[in-house]
């Protein structure tokens, strides 16, 4: 059996948890990832039916039974995955209960998964029904998408119009817009419930005055959406306070979408 410390998921979660700290997305022990793994991928480094122990997930995800995932833990940095994944990552799987997650390697210390791991796989479960090719969530607090939160309103259609007017490739990166939550109480399945039933829209959805939530096929993917709305909008929050000489217009923004191929929010734009 292959050494796990070089299967291409475990070095995927280290140079992406890398870099979002390095952003300065992720300090302390801020942001969290899933990543749906197949067996085959798991079983080339793992024995599956060897369970180091069982963890409750507090969230019924009886549509995920049987999955695996790798989850960062609670409490870890993110600056400390890269050398020392055993401790800050775990591989885990559904139990047929539905309600339970079977550890199968990592959390060497004792730890558990992310407290975000229901809001997790709530917006797996909505994204997979959208896209059976989605395999990552990753939730982040950027920086200037965070400042953002408190001078802008936390209104999806003008959100996101604000973000596309910034990037002559925002439109194309995420046509289908940035969802928007007020602030609620983080770790709960509420915000789960709220973020998943966002999902059904929006590949990334904006925590309000806490950070964004991405999804995506790939960790590269969901890392890319992610900052790209984030260098949108630093430029805003550079910009807000001047007087706008120049702007993209929406016939502008229509003409790159269409030229593109992408199916964009039209009711988002005037």
């Amino acid at each position: 059996m292959k050494d796990i410390l070089t299967a291409p998921f475990v070095e995927e979660m280290k140079s992406t948890t890398a870099n979002m700290y390095r952003m300065g997305w992720d300090e302390r022990n801020g942001g969290n990832i899933s990543y749906l793994l197949s067996e085959a991928e798991v079983a080339e480094y793992l024995d599956v039916n060897h369970v180091i122990r069982t963890i409750p997930t507090g969230f019924d995800a009886t549509p995920l039974i049987g999955k695996y995932f790798i989850v960062t833990g609670t409490g870890k940095y993110f600056k400390n995955v890269e050398t020392d994944p055993e401790n800050n990552l775990g591989v885990i799987r559904i139990a047929q209960d539905g309600t339970t997650a079977e550890l199968l390697w990592g959390y060497k210390d004792g730890g558990k998964f992310t407290s975000e791991l229901p809001a997790h796989l709530m917006s797996h479960m909505a994204r997979l029904k959208v896209d059976p090719e989605n395999r990552v969530v990753m939730h982040s607090h950027p920086t200037y998408t965070l400042a953002m939160n408190y001078v802008h309103e936390l209104d999806e259609k003008k959100f996101t119009h604000t973000l596309w007017e910034m990037c002559t490739e925002c439109i194309v990166v995420f046509p289908d817009g940035v969802g928007v939550l007020p602030w609620m109480l983080c770790g709960t399945n509420s915000i789960g419930e709220a973020t998943a039933k966002k999902m059904e829209e929006f590949r990334l959805v904006v925590w309000g005055m806490h950070g964004i939530y991405g999804a995506g096929k790939t960790l590269d993917e969901t890392f890319g959406l992610i900052e790209t709305v984030e260098k949108a909008a630093q430029i805003y929050m550079l910009t807000a306070h001047l007087p706008r000489k120049n702007t993209i217009l929406d016939s502008q923004m229509r003409e790159l979408a269409e030229y593109f191929g992408v199916n964009y929010r039209k009711d988002f734009l005037d």
